[in-house]
């Protein structure tokens, strides 16, 4: 049993409101954009690239510049942007690639995601350092 205390309901309610935002982004997304059987799966592929260059740069600015509620981070980082990216999309995608017979571009896909998703993460956090231009802001409850 846990002794961790049971975040405020404001905050469950902005992590379930940024959660329905991001997620309908997504199935936005990947309803305006299918992608053919055995065709690299693009539109997941950018989804959780710019979602890792969007969390990296939301978070250093949280943390380095803007002085948002934690509900409004919740929101934003948790909700919007963790129901934006995919995992099970992604994880999805390279299990029907390789079960489909395309075993090599399963792992290219596998390969790509991870590192561009790293890179695009880092790129994200340098932006928002120079943004932020070194100021910290302090934590905003």
């Amino acid at each position: 049993m846990s002794n961790r205390p049971i975040p405020p309901a404001s905050r469950v309610a902005a992590v379930a409101a940024g959660g329905a935002v991001g997620g309908t982004l997504r199935y936005a997304f990947i309803l305006a954009f299918p992608v053919a059987p055995g065709a690299f799966p693009w539109v997941i592929f950018w989804e959780n690239v710019i979602g890792a260059f969007a969390l990296g740069l939301i978070l250093i600015l949280v943390l380095e510049r803007w002085r948002l509620a934690w509900d409004v981070r919740s929101f934003l980082t948790v909700g919007v942007l963790g129901s934006f990216t995919t995992f099970s999309n992604y994880t999805l995608d390279v299990v029907t690639l390789a079960s489909g017979g395309a075993v090599a571009l399963a792992f290219a896909y596998s390969g790509a995601s991870a590192l561009a998703g790293l890179a695009a993460a880092a790129l994200g956090m340098r932006l928002g350092h120079r943004v932020a231009g070194g100021r910290r802001a302090g934590v905003a409850r």
